[in-house]
């Protein structure tokens, strides 16, 4: 395989890729044994992109997938062009119109101690479906893009930025000097996330489960909002407490525009 591609597996995560950058994959390896509607329906959608399709058995497959389970669909996909850096992807949201910023402020994930890659493609998913800008994470405390990553995000690893950067309380500083209010969650903080305010640009920053914050990133957040745990458990999967947050920005902003873009 080329240097300068990777591999995509599975419906959705190939399927979202034919979808925004069609010119971007070089090759689909399908399973002739399978052809079901779902794989006809896909196949027609390849050969209208004008992509090359290359029947494959199941262990060639397998070994391009490394092993995980590809439903039938592998494909060979050059990088597509993202902002390179999270100041640059600041700058272009900065770079909009007043109106633009207005309907639409920064809305960031930020995670912290987030090493499976089953929880990062969920959030990742979850983040693409919330309109989240970008998803942060600290070089030291987690996973890299992957392909499983990509498996389970459903095709959002193509689609929302992924900054790995190298001092996450730094990068947290950074962004409250940019006019983000950064938001961490605890579960022994004093407000919950439905008494904040979530309409202006904001960045949401998630502790791994059982662990949460480390001391460094809780101190450097502008504010500490608990999620409400009505039951018997202690605690919510990270990426189920990412959409928990994320959709109640997003229901605010829909039911009424900020004010003002801080």
């Amino acid at each position: 395989m080329s240097s300068d591609t990777k591999i995509l597996f599975g419906f959705h995560a190939v399927g979202v890729r034919l979808k925004t950058a069609p010119a971007s994959i070089a090759e689909v390896y399908v399973d002739p044994g399978r052809r079901d509607a779902r794989m006809r329906q896909f196949l027609q959608r390849v050969q209208a992109a004008g992509v090359r399709v290359i029947q494959a058995d199941g262990s060639r497959l397998a070994r391009l997938a490394g092993g995980a389970h590809h439903q039938g669909v592998v494909a060979r996909v050059h990088p597509v062009e993202q902002a390179r850096t999270l100041d640059d992807l600041l700058d272009q949201l900065q770079a909009r119109s007043d109106a633009e910023r207005r309907a639409d402020p920064p809305l960031l994930l930020v995670l912290d101690g987030v090493t499976d890659p089953h929880n990062l493609g969920a959030c990742l998913r979850v983040a693409d479906g919330a309109g989240a800008h970008a998803v942060v994470a600290p070089k030291d405390q987690s996973c890299g893009l992957n392909a499983t990553v990509a498996k389970v995000a459903s095709g959002a690893a193509e689609t929302v930025p992924y900054f790995m950067v190298t001092n996450l309380a730094r990068t947290l500083q950074a962004l409250k000097g940019r006019g983000v209010w950064v938001v961490g969650t605890s579960d022994d903080a004093p407000r919950s996330l439905y008494q904040h305010d979530w309409r202006g640009p904001v960045a949401v920053v998630l502790g791994s489960e059982g662990k949460g914050l480390r001391p460094l990133v809780r101190r450097n957040c502008d504010e500490l909002v608990s999620i409400p745990m009505r039951g018997a458990v202690e605690s919510l999967n990270v990426s189920v407490a990412s959409a928990v947050c994320l959709y109640e920005a997003v229901r605010q902003r829909l039911a009424a525009p900020p004010p003002d873009v801080r």
